[in-house]
């Protein structure tokens, strides 16, 4: 069965930008999934913000085994509730792939606990992304770097927690250097971070950028069954001890009952 994989795009630039609709007509989301879909162990659809509950409704996260972010001008925009949604989905093992801007995303930013700031600037540099894991399944198919000839630098300090892995790093034309490729988990669920994908240049056609996307999909899917109790918290009374065990001293809670929370 193909990995379902849902590209989810803020679609605001999209619509108002005569430089963006140039270079993805038909959204970056779109452009996103297409370039997915030349894989055919994956099965790439699209949502964003404006549709109904955001296009993530309960229905369709059940159904999604990896979800890709991204977002820039609207991370308010998006409804809290939604957000936990999706992070009831992740926690449970759906895989996120979080792009570019999606940084300051508000599932990101929860997932990590912490403020996700970086230092940027917006010149259309050159960029020079280089693999220091070449064993890592996201970097298969890759040279020793990928080099774009306009980006949005990144650069650090990337107030991140420290990562699993660190994929990628970038150098770029001014200087300086970002992490741009790391790994997490939280949960049962993979997360990737992967830097590129300003929208007033054409990265996301390119086919290294496409090769990282699709090596990252196959790496955050899990084909284990959804942990649909990783927030239970479940109260197992004495009685259901694996050991024999007495009961000594007072305590809050009844057999069954709910803990704090």
């Amino acid at each position: 069965m193909a990995i379902r994989t849902l590209v989810w795009g803020e679609n605001v630039h999209d619509q108002s930008s005569q430089v963006v609709q140039t270079i993805y007509p038909d959204g970056m989301h779109t452009a996103i999934a297409d370039g997915l879909n030349e894989d055919d162990s994956l099965s790439a659809s699209t949502a964003v913000l404006q549709d109904s509950e955001h296009g993530l409704t309960v229905e369709r996260l059940a159904e999604t085994d990896v979800l890709i972010w991204w977002g820039h001008a609207a991370h308010g925009d998006v409804a809290d509730d939604i957000v936990d949604r999706v992070q009831q989905r992740v926690w449970e093992g759906m895989g996120l792939i979080a792009l570019h801007s999606a940084h300051f995303s508000k599932i990101f930013r929860r997932l990590m606990g912490t403020p996700c700031s970086l230092t940027w600037r917006e010149a259309g540099e050159r960029e020079r992304l280089w693999v220091i894991n070449p064993a890592h399944p996201i970097v298969q198919g890759l040279g020793a770097y990928i080099d774009l000839p306009n980006a949005e630098m990144y650069g650090e300090p990337f107030t991140v927690p420290e990562p699993m892995e660190t994929v990628l790093v970038s150098w770029f034309e001014g200087g300086e250097v970002f992490r741009s490729g790391l790994t997490y988990q939280r949960g049962a669920g993979k997360i990737f971070y992967f830097r590129p994908g300003h929208e007033t240049y054409p990265i996301y056609h390119n086919e290294d950028v496409k090769q990282v996307l699709k090596n990252a999909v196959h790496w955050a899917h899990s084909d284990a069954p959804a942990w649909t109790g990783v927030d239970d918290g479940t109260n197992r009374p004495v009685e259901q001890a694996l050991e024999p065990l007495v009961e000594k001293g007072p305590r809050l809670h009844k057999d069954g009952e709910a803990g704090f929370r």
